[in-house]
């Protein structure tokens, strides 16, 4: 578990020139620095705050998008699910299926994902204790998961507000070998934007460096090359020509 892995992309599929140019970059700094790179994008987010949120475009249209980019650039994929019904469509396509925060307690959920054969990274709810991850994670291999993975992502503080306990990774560790740290939704304002997710990008470097001394295996990034235009979670994305100074800090 010595090398660190990096999972990075746009929140939400968008135009496929935005998929392309964000692919490029990550083909570019997986050569140069020799990474273990996953391109998350997902094909619907179903928890946007506002019924008038873009979504993304979809279980098939969004999985053809990510079979494209997966062939052109030989990228692994992570997505999100968030029915246990799109679990299989989903595992024909990615290499890791990804529970959302607020869904990890989902037992059909979670065992869906299992089934799949992909890899199932869980990300930790707002709610809960690092030690509640226990349960989710012993669903997964229960179940028949070939690997599992636990994401850090900060708990519900007060309204709009996240913090991170940084403890949370080492006691992790102690559930799960591989645990990354989610370093652009630890810094979300959920709910702060009139109807939208507000954020402070100019601290994500600073949790990742953080995450770090705290013995994260893995980084987790949200970019975009125009983060103000994103049509889903921009305040708190990363610009993607700032991610190689971000990793060439965690390296």
């Amino acid at each position: 578990m010595a090398k660190p892995i990096f999972i990075a992309g746009p929140c939400v599929i968008e135009q496929y020139e935005i998929m392309r140019c964000v692919a490029e970059e990550l083909v570019r700094l997986r050569e140069k620095y020799d990474l273990t790179l996953y391109y998350k994008a997902s094909f619907d987010k179903a928890n946007r705050t506002s019924i008038h949120s873009y979504r993304g475009p979809g279980l098939e249209r969004g999985l053809q998008i990510l079979g494209d980019i997966k062939r052109e650039f030989e990228l692994p994929i992570l997505t999100d699910i968030h029915e246990s019904y799109q679990a299989e469509a989903a595992g024909e396509v990615a290499d890791v299926l990804q529970i959302p925060a607020f869904l990890c307690r989902q037992t059909d959920l979670l065992v869906a994902a299992s089934r799949t054969g992909c890899i199932v990274n869980i990300k930790k709810a707002q709610f809960l204790s690092a030690a509640d991850m226990r349960f989710p994670y012993e669903k997964c291999i229960e179940s028949g998961a070939r690997e599992v993975w636990l994401t850090e992502r900060g708990n519900a503080f007060g309204y709009n507000t996240l913090v991170v306990d940084f403890r949370n990774i080492p006691k992790m560790k102690e559930i799960c070998p591989r645990v990354i740290m989610d370093c652009t939704h630890a810094v979300q304002q959920p709910g702060s934007a009139g109807g939208k997710t507000g954020g402070e990008r100019q601290y994500v470097p600073a949790m990742a460096r953080a995450a770090k001394a705290f013995g994260a295996t893995g980084y987790f990034f949200e970019v975009h090359p125009d983060p103000d235009s994103a049509l889903s979670d921009g305040p708190n994305m990363l610009r993607l020509d700032d991610l190689e100074q971000v990793i060439n800090t965690l390296l």
